[in-house]
């Protein structure tokens, strides 16, 4: 059994999202899922006294939404259901996932996105600021891809600056608990200076598609297949609204260089790539905590 994934659940669309993405996350890597409801911690606002019949309710409504959130899920993945306490459900989330060792937080976008894409809400806002646990985003729409689907295809977009060791290694190591193709996007060409010269950056790209290449091959196990492109476009949103996209598919990206070590901080270049991404993505600290590293013997385990 592979580490557990984290559903932050709410009775709405996203939630609904979350746990469709987490169960398919769960399932192609034999894990258990966790599905968690978090409730404002005890010692709220002097504003909000406690109210001990209140608290009840909010229990029980809290134990019912589980229950309808578990009655989403396909009956072959092993799950749990939790209420948790916390000042903030993000919060209260990553203590959660921290408990457990979970290997990702999964969480649906906010309402009022179009379809099939992304919008952050405040949770999803707060996680991608302060997790120490690789954070994975549901588009809306999620609930729809057909659980049999899978995990077929992970692309990992790959540029220069620091960080990008960290999102290798989570990508080696999920492609091989999960057995999915791994696909390496550079964003090199998008990541020079608009000012260099157009010949340079195609070179530039070109050998950082190689760089990128070499290194997957030479980590990827014996069976899992790894392919390298190089972003081609006027923008970061420009790029990948020209990529072709299969289903079943999760786009992997590194933390801003601005993150505090083994934390996320969503940088400019993820968070564009939100504005086109019709597939999850799943966001990755800037570095990782030691327990979480593959074995060069015994292969990745998560």
């Amino acid at each position: 059994m592979t580490r557990p994934v984290v559903v932050g659940y709410t009775a709405t669309t996203g939630g609904a999202d979350a746990a469709a993405l987490g169960s398919r996350l769960a399932a192609a890597s034999g894990s258990a899922l966790h599905l968690v409801v978090v409730l404002p911690a005890d010692e709220r606002s002097v504003i909000t006294p406690p109210d001990a019949g209140y608290d009840r309710y909010l229990r029980d409504q809290a134990s019912t939404w589980l229950r309808e959130g578990e009655e989403l899920l396909p009956a072959s993945v092993e799950r749990s259901s939790r209420v948790r306490y916390a000042e903030s459900f993000a919060e209260g989330l990553i203590a959660y996932a921290d408990e457990i060792g979970a290997a990702h937080i999964v969480i649906g976008a906010g309402g009022g996105g179009l379809r099939g894409r992304h919008r952050l809400g405040s949770v999803a806002q707060e996680l991608l600021h302060s997790s120490d646990v690789p954070v994975a985003l549901a588009p809306d729409g999620a609930r729809d891809v057909d659980s049999a689907v899978g995990i077929t295809r992970l692309t990992a977009a790959v540029g220069t600056r620091p960080g990008a060791e960290a999102l290798f290694e989570e990508t080696i190591d999920l492609a091989t608990a999960i057995g999915a193709r791994v696909r390496l996007l550079s964003l090199v060409t998008v990541d020079l200076p608009a000012s260099v010269d157009t010949g340079v950056i195609r070179v530039a790209g070109a050998a950082h598609a190689d760089e990128v290449l070499a290194e997957a091959r030479s980590a990827l196990p014996v069976g899992l297949e790894a392919t390298a492109i190089v972003a081609r476009g006027a923008s970061i949103e420009d790029a990948v609204s020209h990529l072709d996209w299969e289903p079943g598919e999760i786009a992997i990206v590194g933390s801003s260089r601005l993150a505090r070590p083994r934390r996320l901080f969503l940088g400019s270049t993820a968070a564009k790539m939100l504005h086109e991404l019709p597939v999850p993505m799943i966001v990755v600290p800037r570095t990782r905590k030691k327990s979480s590293k593959k074995s060069k013997k015994g292969g990745a385990r998560r």
